[in-house]
């Protein structure tokens, strides 16, 4: 893992319209989803090279279907959040 990108919106149909732009935007690879409070919020997950997490993360904020509530970038994560997102990515209630 080299870089993740979370981006954080209100429902289900703006985080898949906003994984959509990202996965068009940039070389990053969807790696996972977290759907809280009965799939309110949503945050995607995407993983590659630091440029295009930063692009496809950018693109999510300014063009998506409702506007994010929150983003972030992590450039070479620490050992214990790739752990803890591969955890999220290997249960079976986050897979599309």
């Amino acid at each position: 893992m080299k870089s993740l990108g979370f981006v954080e919106v209100v429902g289900v149909v703006a985080a898949i319209d906003a994984l959509d732009l990202m996965l068009k935007t940039a070389g990053v690879r969807f790696v996972t989803w977290e759907r809280k409070f009965g799939g309110r919020l949503v945050t995607i997950i995407v993983e590659g090279e630091v440029a295009a997490v930063q692009a496809s993360v950018d693109a999510a904020m300014n063009k998506s279907l409702s506007k994010p509530v929150a983003h972030a970038v992590i450039a070479n994560p620490h050992e214990e959040v790739q752990r803890l997102v591969k955890m999220s990515a290997s249960r079976p209630q986050n897979t599309v």
